[in-house]
């Protein structure tokens, strides 16, 4: 739902910026690498805008991000499963997250970009288990 073309002040109201816990990766000459925010949806951890700099690709960044973010949502949020919307056609994407552990999931309300998205879950429990000694 961002508006095009867009500005400074359209492009934070759109990512709601201030409202929704944002964060990012840089890289070690301070360049944007990644971008990511999380928010409650669905009683979910929703991983959303996810972004990795197009010069960066190919080099883990996703990953990185995605592990940061699920290490960071159960601190912030009592949840027992993240979610996140996917582009059916960012095949990339979509393979990184089911080696995360993403699934394809049911959307469990009227369809969001339904015709052009997936729905991906994955519990919680799973990032606890696969990281213990």
């Amino acid at each position: 739902d961002f508006r095009h073309p867009f500005n400074r002040h359209s492009f934070a109201e759109d990512i709601h910026w201030g409202r929704m816990a944002t964060f990012s990766l840089h890289s070690p000459a301070g360049e944007l690498a990644a971008f990511g925010q999380l928010y409650e949806r669905l009683n979910r951890i929703n991983l959303a805008r996810l972004a990795v700099n197009p010069t960066m690709r190919g080099q883990g960044i996703g990953k990185r991000l995605i592990a940061s973010l699920m290490t960071l949502g159960p601190q912030m949020f009592s949840c027992s499963e993240f979610s996140l919307f996917v582009y059916r056609d960012n095949v990339v994407a979509a393979k990184i997250y089911e080696s995360m552990g993403f699934n394809v999931t049911n959307y469990p309300e009227a369809a969001i970009l339904g015709e052009v998205c997936d729905y991906l879950t994955r519990p919680v429990a799973e990032l606890e288990i696969k990281n213990a000694p």
